[in-house]
């Protein structure tokens, strides 16, 4: 049994994931073990939070022990946590595919996707009673991902956010290869009641890469940029978090009412009247750092592309509707165009 601190008043808590551990290995390659490089890593991402004012750090795990993974998540829910951060490493058997990637809660049915979320999901076969626990869910089967879904919508897009920003600072500041962030169904993300990533800081199967992530440098410039991001993520976003409850609804609404939205028919003269007009559903494609011109082939022919520039990323967005039904058929639409990721927003 372990046992976890609660969270202090006004302080902005991270709950802290180290993938795998104790009769769960991981990954193996090369002498490199993902058990306990994820740990290694994730003790000094945390180590760099407590030296920031006003963070609190909560640990799955501490030292080389089995967590169950439906543990996990519940620790973050328990405390009401901000965010549920889980780090890993990847594994190929061919030994040249390199770089990080980041994944939020999502329902992609890419091949090379689904084997990661088979690959983490997978430790399920090592608990106690899983069958009862997980209600049949088998990580082996993409079928039973289906019942799997986003809790909220406002979760998904901040999980994005930070998931964008661990990504950069990869690139940017230790020039890794980026596999981009991507959405899986995992079942570590999908029980958390706050924005998650599940982070996988390279290939263990790469011996190059192996050998950056198993060392004691290569350790501490991964965790220095994964903690830069929530960092950058906090003061992006805390000031909401911290109002008081009577004037929280207030709050959001003046945040939402300043976003700006663009719709490329419409001159922007016209924005503020067109968004008022505008139906209450849309359907989010994707989201990137770089912006893209609404009419070009990246939008596969969908017309009425919108977008919304925040927190230094553009999401952008296809059609309008002011119900459910029509929200889903744009939905639909979008998916049968090769958005496999697209999903109903709320405005």
């Amino acid at each position: 049994m372990t046992a976890f601190a609660q969270s202090k008043s006004g302080k902005f808590v991270v709950v802290l994931d180290a993938g795998h551990g104790g009769k769960d290995p991981g990954n193996s390659y090369h002498g490199y073990v993902e058990k306990d490089i994820a740990l290694k890593t994730t003790l000094k991402v945390g180590d760099f939070l407590n030296d920031e004012k006003d963070f609190e750090v909560v640990y799955t795990r501490k030292s080389d022990v089995f967590i169950e993974l439906v543990n996990r998540p519940k620790v973050a829910n328990k405390i009401n946590a901000n965010l549920f951060v889980s780090i890993h490493c990847n594994s190929v058997k061919n030994f040249e595919p390199a770089g990080t990637e980041t994944f939020v809660m999502g329902l992609s049915r890419t091949d090379m996707n689904m084997e990661v979320a088979k690959n983490e999901n997978s430790v399920i076969f090592l608990e106690d009673n899983y069958k009862k626990t997980y209600e049949g869910f088998d990580p082996h089967k993409p079928e039973t991902f289906l019942g799997l879904k986003i809790i909220q919508e406002e979760n998904l897009n901040n999980s994005i956010n930070l998931a964008s920003g661990i990504q950069d600072n990869f690139t940017s500041n230790l020039n890794r290869k980026t596999r981009g962030v991507k959405q899986q169904p995992l079942w570590v993300l999908d029980a958390a009641y706050m924005p998650g990533v599940l982070i996988e800081l390279g290939f263990l199967s790469n011996i190059e890469e192996g050998e950056f992530l198993n060392s004691d440098e290569g350790q501490t410039k991964m965790a220095r940029q994964i903690a830069d991001a929530i960092i950058s993520y906090k003061r992006e976003n805390f000031n909401e978090l911290v109002l008081a409850n009577d004037t929280k609804k207030s709050a959001r609404k003046e945040i939402i009412e300043d976003k700006i939205e663009i719709d490329s028919s419409k001159s922007s003269s016209k924005d503020k009247e067109d968004k008022n007009s505008s139906g209450k559903y849309k359907v989010q494609l994707f989201v990137t750092s770089r912006k893209r011109d609404t009419r070009s082939s990246d939008f596969k022919g969908l017309r009425k592309i919108t977008y919304i520039y925040e927190n230094k990323l553009y999401k952008y967005y296809f059609g309008s509707a002011s119900n459910e039904d029509d929200a889903r058929k744009l939905c639909n639409e979008a998916k049968d165009k090769g958005f496999t990721d697209a999903f109903i927003v709320s405005f």
